[in-house]
């Protein structure tokens, strides 16, 4: 058995995501077990903190996605506790959680993300939906991209080639989040590259180059096996890894992330690299993009995984 003491993994909780949350802790779990750590899942209750509270484990790994597991909440609980836990500290979290924030902090700091607008709900009821959408249409060229501005796995989602699409498109986003997030559709291929800090440093994995049968990296493509292509690593020239490796290791830097991260990007056919969003907690399901990224690299995920926690129980 490794020294590390016991680890609780935290999966499940109730945002929309929860399936997805419950599939990451098992794998999270398996993984560092097979690493010799004693492990206990645990799901987001209210026997949660007596439970952490009356037999303290040694650290935490959050598999939580979505609201409450990604906004910092939980975070600034752990840290009320001074339990450590691996991933970013509840401020950096909420910052990068919410995505006008983070394009706006990765805009300041001089990288590439696409035009945007947010736009809350009320603000349709207050101006009248066909008056914003006008505006909307009118400042930024099609094609369009609209999401939650607060959310993950592509839920409330869509691509929208059409003025006539677009009110459908934010009647789904509405139904995740009060704010939706409308950008330019930059074409290109769809890159996500994770970034893992064991205490050296933050270090880029390789890319991993996504195309979806569907044309659309929606939830499905996300979490069904066999309708998605992964490239891991991504079909890029040297110049090009290293452009998006640098993009995701500066989003983290930048956004003051922690222990390991995710930026999803589109890499254009001039080479640019265009930051879309980062994911403080990203999936670690069989499907999911970091293990791929991890296999690339010729990385044990239980190790992975075990020198995390290693690392936020050593600072």
């Amino acid at each position: 058995m490794s020294d590390l003491g016991r680890v609780v993994v935290l999966a499940g909780g109730l945002s929309h995501e929860r399936d997805v949350s419950i599939r990451s802790g098992r794998r999270v779990a398996d993984a560092l077990r097979s690493a010799g750590v004693e492990v206990q899942v645990r799901d987001i209750d209210a026997a949660l903190l007596p439970s952490l509270l009356a037999d303290r484990p040694d650290a935490v790994f959050p598999t939580l996605h979505g609201a409450t597991g990604e906004d910092g909440a939980v975070q600034g609980i752990l840290a009320l506790l001074g339990v450590p836990y691996v991933g970013s500290s509840a401020a950096a979290c909420r910052r990068a959680f919410d995505k006008p924030s983070a394009k706006d902090a990765i805009r300041t700091a001089g990288l590439a993300t696409p035009d945007w607008v947010a736009i809350p709900k009320t603000t349709f009821r207050d101006l009248g939906t066909h008056a914003v959408l006008d505006a909307v249409s009118a400042a930024l060229p099609m094609p369009l991209f609209v999401k939650p501005a607060r959310g993950g796995s592509s839920l409330g989602a869509a691509a929208v080639h059409t003025r006539e699409d677009l009110p459908s498109a934010m009647v789904a986003c509405f139904a995740y989040d009060e704010t939706a997030l409308i950008e330019r559709h930059i074409t290109g291929r769809e890159i996500a590259v994770s970034v893992v800090d064991t205490g050296t440093g933050p270090q880029a994995l390789p890319a991993v180059e996504i195309v979806a049968d569907s044309g659309v990296y929606d939830y499905a493509a996300r979490y069904t096996a066999g309708i998605t292509e992964f490239f891991a690593p991504a079909r890029l020239t040297a110049e090009e890894a290293k452009s998006v490796e640098q993009l995701a290791v500066r989003a983290h830097t930048t956004l003051d992330l922690s222990c390991v991260s995710r930026t999803d990007l589109i890499l254009d056919a001039d080479g640019i690299p265009w930051f879309l969003e980062v994911n403080v907690a990203p999936g670690l399901t069989e499907t999911s993009l970091l293990p791929l990224a991890a296999g690339a690299a010729d990385l044990d995920l239980g190790v992975l995984y075990r020198d995390l926690v290693q690392a936020v129980i050593a600072e």
